[in-house]
């Protein structure tokens, strides 16, 4: 003999996830982000470095500041010593000035945030010192200091 088939049972209720919790409420307020790669987060170093120059120095309006992962192999001294931290491309014809800092390099030689931060600024004063002919105490006073 068949077994007889089973009652129709009432329909489940749908949720969202195998736990039945649904969404919650946003994790961070809208004008938080809610994360921040290390590459944006260095981006972010270079541009405050370059916006803090700036306002001493308005002639750096026109410089281009950007971020490179590692110098090209080209850009390494024949000796081979020390890896740079930063370049300065001087201008041309079609193009501005630029300062280049180099994430990787800055990186593996700080140690926390605050010693990126303060790597990331003295690498930017370097450059703009080379570029306007000046020592970098000069391009910003507090240069060298911890």
């Amino acid at each position: 003999m068949d077994s007889p088939a089973p009652p129709p049972s009432a329909p489940r209720p749908r949720h969202r996830d195998r736990h039945g919790r649904g969404m919650r409420g946003p994790v961070a307020p809208p004008q938080v982000p809610l994360s921040v790669s290390r590459s944006d987060a260095f981006d972010d170093l270079v541009r405050d470095a370059a916006d803090r120059l700036e306002r001493r120095w308005p002639q750096l309006a026109d410089v281009e500041f950007a971020v490179q992962e590692v110098p090209w192999p080209q850009d390494v001294p024949d000796d081979g010593d020390q890896v740079p931290l930063g370049r300065l491309i001087g201008a041309a014809k079609d193009r501005p000035s630029r300062i280049v800092v180099y994430r990787r390099p800055v990186e593996i030689r700080a140690k926390s945030r605050d010693e990126r931060a303060l790597l990331v600024h003295e690498v930017v004063v370097e450059q703009v010192a080379e570029l306007l002919g000046l020592s970098p105490e000069n391009v910003d006073p507090k240069y060298g200091e911890d």
